[in-house]
């Protein structure tokens, strides 16, 4: 015969199991704030630079302590958008389940995690890498907090432009933590990225010109044509593609062959999308899209491993 269960242990569990729920479901909020699937981007540029400005491998314990320092600052740059953002992400169907668009965390809580993270990745990288670093990540957060998100978002259709050069900043980040200043390959691969973010944004843009009509958000597919839109998306390709090449004097014939091939076929791609939606045929700007993270991605593992083997540089051609 079984022994009898208390009235207390009988709703010691599942209040335990209620309470674990709960804790669950405050942590992934505050994880949703953060963007988490943006930071792994950002992250993935910010290792290469870092294998450049060495050209080999920097010590394992420098890069940990730089992802971790660029990872805090930019959950700190995501978390402060959603604040300002909320009442736009509660309007678009990409962003309605966001914390703050969901009512998940108050308004306040979120602005005091976000200058945490801020103040916590600051200190973490002055003390860890230099004061170089630090500085600019600080810079780098309140770039896209202030100048992308409050002055451009809602003002021009130029805001992914200017406003994305806070995405940038990991490679100048990564590569000031090794060598303590910025030389010119750093601004090189910022100028990668730079000119990298209006093609990959405006295509996703293109397929969500809807949700940003309806937000008031001028994002160019909301203010321009398809057509307009997609030759502005054909000339940036090209000036990304020409502008890789200024790195072949730092690097070997595997990085020159990886952008030369990948800028072509990213050319190519970006002229047969502008050409379909000249011609009035249907067309799939999220192929473009997930084709850049993949360019990018690629592109940059190039330049990891061109730095880790160690073949002789290219140079300047005179």
């Amino acid at each position: 015969m079984s022994a009898p269960v208390s009235p207390a242990g009988s709703t010691q569990t599942p209040r335990r199991a209620g309470t674990l729920q709960r804790a669950r479901q405050v942590v992934g909020a505050y994880l949703g704030l953060t963007k988490t699937r943006i930071i792994e981007q950002l992250l993935v540029v910010t290792v290469p630079a870092m294998f450049l400005a060495a050209r080999g491998v920097p010590s394992v314990w420098l890069i940990v302590a730089t992802l971790v320092g660029g990872a805090l600052a930019a959950a700190s740059a995501h978390a402060l958008n959603c604040v300002v953002d909320a009442d736009i992400d509660a309007k678009m169907k990409r962003t309605s389940r966001r914390p703050l668009a969901k009512g998940q965390v108050p308004t306040r809580n979120a602005l005091i995690f976000g200058l945490v993270l801020a103040a916590v990745s600051s200190v973490w990288l002055a003390l860890t890498t230099n004061l170089l670093a630090a500085g600019l990540s600080l810079a780098a957060i309140a770039f896209y907090v202030v100048v992308y998100t409050l002055l451009l978002k809602r003002r021009t259709s130029q805001n992914i432009v200017w406003g994305g050069a806070a995405g940038c900043m990991p490679v100048v980040i990564g590569w000031a933590a090794v060598t303590g200043d910025v030389g010119w390959p750093a601004l090189v691969m910022f100028g990668v990225i730079f000119f990298w973010t209006p093609p990959h944004f405006w295509a996703l843009a293109m397929r969500y010109r809807d949700d940003y009509a309806a937000a008031g958000v001028p994002m160019l597919p909301v203010v321009a044509t398809p057509a307009q839109v997609s030759v502005r998306i054909v000339i940036y390709t090209w000036v990304m593609a020409l502008w890789t090449l200024l790195l072949v004097p730092v690097t070997s014939w595997i990085y020159a062959a990886v952008a030369i091939v990948g800028g072509a076929y990213f050319i190519f791609r970006s002229h047969r999308m502008h050409a379909a939606v000249k011609a009035g045929r249907e067309t799939s700007p999220m192929k473009l899209f997930h084709l850049s993270n993949i360019y990018l991605c690629v592109l940059f593992a190039a330049i990891a491993v061109d730095a880790a083997v160690g073949l002789p540089v290219l140079g300047l051609p005179f």
